[in-house]
């Protein structure tokens, strides 16, 4: 059901064609259509798709890379990205009889100038649509073939290397997954587990650009249980595994843009049987010196890459909002969501819904989304409150309008008076109490015991001696509640005890 789907604080996306930009200057795709223009306007390919040797080298050469050691290899992961995303289309013959396979190797040969057959070619590559949508699409397009690729690459990180999957295939040429100690669901798992961790730090980060995050810690948070308080040796050996797992995939996800990594320092990692380990000399990876923590490796994710993983999320049924999907919503959306949002992101949703709005029709829409008696309309009226605060002086004839209403009065004074305006009324002692026990009832809903509110608590007794005798009688629906938690954030023994008792009265009245 979807009120049973898990759902996370917001993030601000840049505009499409901003994220369209970042995607077309990530080091993969940019090197894959770079490719796909190259191969224009047919070139032969080996099985699969995949480029000849003397033309891989020329790929290299094309992208500036054919005098780095991995300019082969980073020209074949552009190439098979070009082939994954459609930038390249790949035309191989249909199986044919014998007789045949002559001809259609010698028709396919004259396509290719002469080269069809050559190097174990048995295929022509030709610029495909996609590559099209590069320079005449739209953004969303743009985004359309990263994502794609994105896909692919985030697949490939989650398999297991291909000199252990090929060190693991039998005699009789079957692959042993047991061999191999590797279950692609759980990997998969795992590797999502760490950018959903990613994301939701960047959504919670009040600056809204993520920081980088320590290797060790985004391992730890999928490994070490809610209720361990030490991590056993066992454990640690497991973060330590993953870790090294995370070093690689990361590596391979920054050129698409996902990420920004520092990765880990290799003179920390020892080969043991073959694999990349720490040693167990090492300083344990989970309490390195903040100055240190850097050689662990630090990760976090780009902009496009918080619009890659949300993407994930969306089509993977969870609540993944951003900022600015409330503008086009009713006030008792915005009402309902906000008190849930980070500070920033509020403020910034909040923004974007008056900005379609006049002042003046905005307030008057919050303040009837603001009225109720339920259980949540203190912490409705606490963000109408908040709202109305980004409201300009026009907005001022409808908070008068409801200056004598038992639920807003209170409300509408305090923001008549914080702009100074002429001829705003005092309001009664009963308003006032009201005001502040609805204050209070959305405070204990919104952040429960914090410093704030028993500050506030401790304020409102020392102003007032005989404030228990009096709020009490207040017709509220949570007054009894919140003289039952005044009780309990009061430092003094003999005020808690005065809450209490008014509490009580306050439930025999009701």
């Amino acid at each position: 059901m979807p009120g049973d789907r898990p759902t996370l604080p917001p993030v601000r996306l840049r505009s499409e064609a901003e994220l369209a930009r970042d995607a077309l200057t990530a080091p993969l795709l940019a090197r894959a259509v770079r490719l796909a223009r190259w191969a224009g306007p047919h070139r032969p390919v080996a099985a699969g798709g995949v480029l000849t040797e003397p033309d891989l080298r020329a790929a290299a050469e094309h992208l500036g890379l054919g005098a780095d050691e991995d300019g082969p290899g980073c020209a074949a992961e552009a190439w098979q990205l070009a082939v994954d995303t459609g930038l390249v289309e790949v035309q191989e013959p249909a199986p044919a009889q014998p007789a045949e396979a002559a001809r259609t190797a010698e028709e396919a040969g004259a396509a290719a100038d002469g080269d069809f057959g050559e190097d174990g070619a048995t295929g022509i590559a030709t610029p495909g649509e996609e590559l099209r949508l590069i320079t005449e699409g739209s953004p969303r397009d743009v985004l359309d073939i990263w994502l794609g690729g994105f896909e692919t690459v985030l697949a490939d990180a989650a398999a297991p290397d291909l000199a252990e999957i090929v060190d693991q295939i039998g005699d009789d040429g079957e692959l042993d997954l047991d061999a191999i100690d590797w279950n692609p669901e759980e990997e998969a798992e795992f590797l999502d587990g760490v950018l959903g961790n990613l994301y939701l730090l960047t959504a919670l980060d009040a600056e809204g650009a993520g920081r980088a995050v320590p290797l060790p810690a985004l391992a730890a948070a999928m490994i070490v249980p809610d209720d361990m308080a030490e991590p056993t040796d066992d454990i640690l050996e497991e973060i330590s595994e993953a870790m090294v797992r995370l070093d690689d995939q990361f590596r391979m996800l920054e050129p698409t843009g996902l990420v920004v990594y520092q990765p880990v320092d290799e003179a920390l990692i020892e080969e043991v049987d073959g694999e990349g380990r720490f040693p167990e000399s090492a300083e344990s990876p989970l309490g390195p010196d903040e100055e240190d923590v850097s050689r662990y490796g630090m990760v976090r994710l780009t902009p496009l890459g918080v619009f890659g993983v949300r993407n994930r999320m969306l089509d993977a049924g969870i609540d993944a909002p951003a900022v600015g999907d409330l503008a086009d919503k009713g006030a008792e959306a915005l009402l309902d969501a906000l008190p849930g949002h980070p500070e920033t992101a509020a403020r910034a949703e909040a923004e974007q819904w008056l900005a379609r709005r006049t002042p003046d029709a905005a307030a008057r829409e919050l303040l009837a989304a603001a009225r109720g008696d339920d259980a949540g309309a203190p912490l409705r009226r606490l963000a109408c409150q908040q709202t109305l605060s980004l409201v300009g002086a026009a907005a001022e004839p409808a908070l008068r309008e409801v200056l004598d209403d038992r639920q807003l009065g209170g409300l509408a004074r305090v923001w008549l008076a914080e702009r100074a305006m002429p001829d705003v009324p005092e309001p009664s002692e009963d308003m006032v109490f009201w005001l502040t026990v609805d204050t209070i009832a959305a405070q204990l809903a919104a952040d429960g015991d914090s410093a704030e509110l028993r500050e506030l608590v401790h304020g409102l007794v020392e102003q007032s001696g005989s404030f228990f005798d009096s709020v009490w009688r207040v017709d509220h629906p949570a007054t009894a509640e919140v003289l039952e938690a005044m009780g309990q954030l009061h430092p003094d023994k003999k005020a808690a005890k005065e809450a209490r008792k008014a509490a009580f009265k306050a439930r025999s009245r009701a």
